[in-house]
């Protein structure tokens, strides 16, 4: 399980599947960037029942890198205010091509912003 192979894939994918905590039965597709060797996602569809609501419950749960799966745990990070413009230019630079485009400026809006999340590898 090596965390420079899930950030190569991370960087290279547009998808990533993602479990928030034990209960879900199959893997989420979301969109993930990489900010300082480090994971980051947002929650697009701010719903009651979201992967973001049931990490702030059970912190731990998994991500998808094509056939290989890690153990995460996802915190809200202290830095996150610093981080937050550079995580607010990935994600349009990686999101770039036709539909994606809407998406990617919708999601560096402030209400996605407030639902920002890291996810780091467990060994």
């Amino acid at each position: 399980m090596n965390k420079d192979a899930a950030l190569d894939y991370i960087q290279n994918n547009t998808i990533i599947g993602i479990k928030a905590g034990y209960q879900r039965p199959e893997f989420l597709e979301i969109w993930m960037v990489v900010v300082q060797n480090r994971i980051f996602a947002r929650s697009w569809g701010l719903a009651e029942r979201s992967w973001y609501n049931t990490f702030l419950e059970e912190s731990e749960g998994e991500i998808q890198c094509g056939e290989t799966i890690y153990s995460i745990k996802a915190i809200i990070p202290e830095d996150i205010s610093n981080l937050t413009e550079e995580i607010n230019q990935a994600y349009p630079a990686k999101y770039n091509s036709g539909h994606n485009i809407p998406y990617s400026q919708g999601i560096i809006q402030e209400k996605h912003i407030a639902k920002t999340m890291e996810f780091i590898i467990l060994d």
